[in-house]
């Protein structure tokens, strides 16, 4: 096996730098995905169709296409259309964002529907406005439900996340690819890019799991 390790490591520092790059636009997408995912979960429960409807087209558009060509729509397409540039940063957070919204959606409507329907009931027989009843009621209640499934999600988009990497964001797998390009050996750059991603969607799955016990505790 023509391995040799020692040619990668005048390069760690500058792979090494791509972390902080995926986190930055990593975490946006998140909570792009979340805040938008929640009001599209409000929208689909709602009764009414002109609301619900609009929501469910855009679960299904954007959960039927694959996540790269929503990419390169927003990255390439886009700017033909309208004349203006797309920075690579925030195409690939709309990308990620407004993918991820249609997932989260369907998470949070699904533990919204579980919550028991006496809770409804009975904020509605004290007179507690939708808003309030839903903010401090029922979304808290769903989100002890959903939690496993929205860090299962998180951790997916993280995993994800190297598709950027097509269009020229300088994440860590765009900045492993660049070193194999200029040393001519692929595999130990994208070996060590591939310990990074697995040991940062360990540490976000255990932190998933510690945040899921303290709430079970608290109940």
């Amino acid at each position: 096996m023509n391995l040799d390790f020692s040619q990668i490591v005048p390069s760690i520092p500058f792979i090494l730098e791509g972390i902080g790059a995926t986190l930055k636009f990593v975490s946006v997408a998140i909570i792009l995905g979340l805040l938008l995912g929640t009001v599209l979960a409000l929208f689909k429960i709602s009764k009414r169709r002109f609301l619900k409807w609009p929501a469910d087209a855009y679960t299904s558009v954007f959960r039927g296409t694959p996540l790269i060509l929503q990419l390169m729509i927003i990255y390439f397409a886009v700017p033909q259309l309208t004349g203006y540039d797309i920075g690579v940063f925030l195409s690939a957070v709309l990308a990620f964002g407004l993918n991820s919204a249609a997932y989260v959606s369907e998470i949070i409507r699904a533990g919204i529907l579980a919550v028991d329907k006496g809770q409804f009931e009975s904020a509605e027989a004290l007179g507690i406005p939708y808003r309030p009843m839903m903010v401090n009621i029922i979304l808290p209640q769903a989100l002890k439900n959903i939690l496993p499934a929205l860090m299962n999600e998180f951790v997916t988009l993280t995993k994800e996340s190297a598709l950027v990497s097509t269009i020229g964001y300088m994440d860590l797998m765009r900045r492993a690819e660049i070193v194999g390009a200029q040393l001519y050996r692929n595999f130990e750059p994208l070996l060590f890019a591939g310990i990074i991603y697995w040991v940062m969607i360990f540490i976000l799955t255990n932190i998933g799991s510690l945040v899921e016990r303290r709430m079970r505790q608290s109940d």
